[in-house]
């Protein structure tokens, strides 16, 4: 993706179609970025559309629930990592068997309390 974008640039970047992933249409398709000012709608989380379509929906949903979640301070909204961090999300990981070992972390267990 960076390659893309370092081909054409900031121009290119800007010129492309952004879309609102936390808000699918019924027919698959992806309501235009942003929000009206009073809308009720949740946090709009905002991905070019070229993304949007390479994206599984386990990962549209991790990133939108870490977008509505992430706190709001000031008059512009908090920018949210589209992907986690290194290593995905690893919930099912932390209390789990994998190769007949069970797998327990305290420290994971801690870390992401509230967040599985």
């Amino acid at each position: 993706m960076r390659r893309y974008y370092s081909e054409g640039g900031l121009r290119k970047w800007v010129k492309d179609k952004w879309v609102d992933i936390g808000a699918p249409k019924k027919d698959g398709k992806y309501q235009p970025c942003g929000r009206s000012k009073g809308s009720k709608r949740k946090y709009p989380k905002c991905v070019p559309l070229a993304k949007a379509t390479r994206m599984s929906s386990s990962q549209k949903a991790s990133a939108v629930k870490r977008k509505r979640q992430a706190p709001n301070t000031g008059p512009k909204p908090k920018n949210v990592r589209t992907f986690a961090s290194e290593g995905g999300y690893i919930g099912p990981a932390i209390n789990s068997t994998y190769a007949g070992k069970k797998l327990n972390n305290p420290s994971y267990t801690k870390y992401y309390k509230g967040m599985i």
